[in-house]
């Protein structure tokens, strides 16, 4: 598969970094319990110093989404939901292994990671400005079209696995208990993100490696090398 962003987006985010693993060999009978709970340490931490929404990694998403027409506190970026709702009810619930270390690591660094199941992407994945024609389907089964202009993440087929950019993804390829190969996505646009994407893709390697054994393949993307293949 080929994973990439527009060079439109690239024009008008010049300070985009996404990080990408792709990961084989995913079970739901793996046990992270305590890997989750240290990264929710590292979040009460962060929150402790300030609210989420004052982290600069939120503070970048902000000014994004404010940018392209968005309410920053209508729509929230992924990470800054999770630190919302960690912050208010003191713990997230658990879906599946995969997703919980994601999301505990989302909370740590303050980046918004998405969890793709890759057997639901067809042939590739772009990171682009919506026409309008792309179809979503939510969480609960229902489909909608994104805004013409919203940032979505688009296959070959057509289907938007994301609503406004890192503010949902799509229950089409959410990560379910067959889920066998999943791509993640991290992006970042705050000043230091170029080292905090390379720490988030070695940590998240690390956990995987350690979690179910498996070596993922990893890149962190640029403007002059914006693709991922495998």
């Amino acid at each position: 598969m080929r994973f990439r962003h527009s060079d439109e987006l690239w024009h008008d985010f010049p300070a985009l970094v996404p990080g990408v693993l792709y990961v084989e060999g995913i079970s739901r009978d793996r046990d992270v319990a305590r890997q989750v709970a240290a990264y929710g340490l590292v979040a009460e931490r962060r929150l402790a110093g300030s609210g989420e929404s004052e982290l600069p990694e939120i503070q970048a998403w902000r000014r994004a989404y404010a940018r392209l027409g968005l309410k920053p506190t209508q729509y929230r970026c992924a990470s800054e939901s999770l630190l919302r709702r960690f912050r208010k009810e003191g713990a997230l619930p658990s879906i599946h292994p995969l997703v919980d270390l994601c999301n505990a690591v989302s909370m740590a660094f303050a980046i918004p990671v998405a969890v793709l199941d890759v057997a639901e992407i067809v042939d590739s994945l772009e990171v682009r400005h919506a026409t309008g024609e792309e179809t979503y389907v939510t969480f609960g089964g229902t489909t909608e079209n994104p805004q013409p202009g919203e940032v979505t993440f688009v296959d070959a087929a057509g289907n938007a696995h994301a609503r406004r950019w890192t503010n949902r993804q799509s229950g089409r390829s959410a990560v379910s208990p067959t889920t066998n190969t999943a791509l993640i996505v991290a992006e970042a646009l705050h000043d230091t993100a170029p080292d905090d994407i390379h720490r988030l893709v070695a940590t998240l390697t690390d956990e995987l490696s350690t979690a179910w054994s498996t070596n993922a393949k990893t890149a962190v993307l640029s403007r002059s090398n914006p693709e991922f293949v495998v």
